[in-house]
C-alpha cells in the first residue's frame, strides 16, 4: 500500500508516519531526510543537491524525484510506502505519478490532517522535548509525570525548537495554502483523499488512519 500524509507542520504527520512503521512494517519517506542522508553517503543524487544547496539555491523537484526513485528501487515491491513531504506541488504529483506507475505501484490513499490554525498556534508554540533522548512533551498535553523529569531517561534537560512560535506557524500554513493545498483537487478528482480531523487526539487520529487502510471507509 502506497499513501501521501498531508497537512501542514504541526499537523503530527510525522507521529502518524512513525506509528504506521512500527505496527505495519512501512517505510516512511521524508524528503528531508532523504536529502540528509543522501548527501552525508555521497551519493551522485547527493552531490546534486549537496552542490545546490551550498549555492543557497532549492533543491530542484528532478533531483528529490530522482531520490524517491531510488528509495523506491532499494525495497522490495510490495512493501508499503508513507511519501511525508512530498509532493508539495503540483508538478510533484505528476511526478510521483510517473515514478510509481514505472515501477508497478499504485497510490492507494492521500490521507489529509485537516488542523484548526488557533489550535495548532496552541500545539506548536507549546511543545518541547527532552535535550537527552528527544521525547516529547507539551505544556497543556503532555507533561512529564515527575514536573522537570523526563519520563523516560530522567533527564532534567529540556529544549524547543526556535522556529515554535505563533508568527512562524502563520508562515508555515501561508505557504502550505498557497502550494501544496492546490494539489488536493488532483486527488479528489481520483476518490483518493481522505480527510481526517487532525487536531482529535493521537489514539484517535491513528483510529481514523487504520480505519481508511483496512477498508472501513
Amino acid at each position: 500500500m502506497n499513501i501521501i500524509l498531508l497537512g501542514p507542520p504541526g499537523a503530527g504527520k510525522g507521529t502518524q508516519a512513525s506509528k504506521l512503521v512500527a505496527d505495519r512494517g512501512m517505510v516512511q519517506l521524508s524528503t528531508g531526510d532523504m536529502l540528509r542522508a543522501a548527501v552525508k553517503a555521497g551519493t551522485p543524487t547527493g552531490q546534486q543537491a549537496k552542490a545546490v544547496m551550498e549555492s543557497g539555491g532549492l533543491v530542484s523537484d528532478e533531483i528529490v524525484s530522482a531520490l524517491i526513485g531510488e528509495k523506491l528501487d532499494a525495497l522490495d515491491a510490495d512493501t508499503g510506502v508513507i511519501f511525508d513531504g512530498y509532493p508539495r506541488t503540483a508538478a510533484q504529483a505528476t511526478a510521483l505519478d510517473e515514478l510509481l506507475v514505472s515501477r508497478g505501484r499504485t497510490l492507494d490513499y492521500v490521507i489529509e490532517l485537516e488542523v484548526d490554525e488557533a489550535a495548532l498556534i496552541e500545539r506548536v508554540t507549546g511543545r518541547y522535548t527532552c535535550a537527552n533522548c528527544g521525547e516529547g512533551y507539551h505544556d497543556r498535553f503532555k507533561q512529564p509525570k515527575v514536573e522537570g523529569v523526563c519520563d523516560v531517561c530522567g533527564s532534567t534537560e529540556f529544549k524547543r525548537r526556535p522556529d515554535d512560535n505563533a508568527e512562524t506557524v502563520h508562515t508555515r500554513m501561508a505557504e502550505y495554502r498557497a502550494k501544496t493545498a492546490p494539489i488536493l483537487p488532483i486527488y479528489e478528482a481520483r476518490g483518493l483523499v481522505k480527510p481526517i480531523d487532525g487536531m482529535a487526539d493521537i489514539s484517535h487520529v491513528s483510529t481514523a488512519i487504520d480505519g481508511i487502510l483496512d477498508g472501513a471507509r
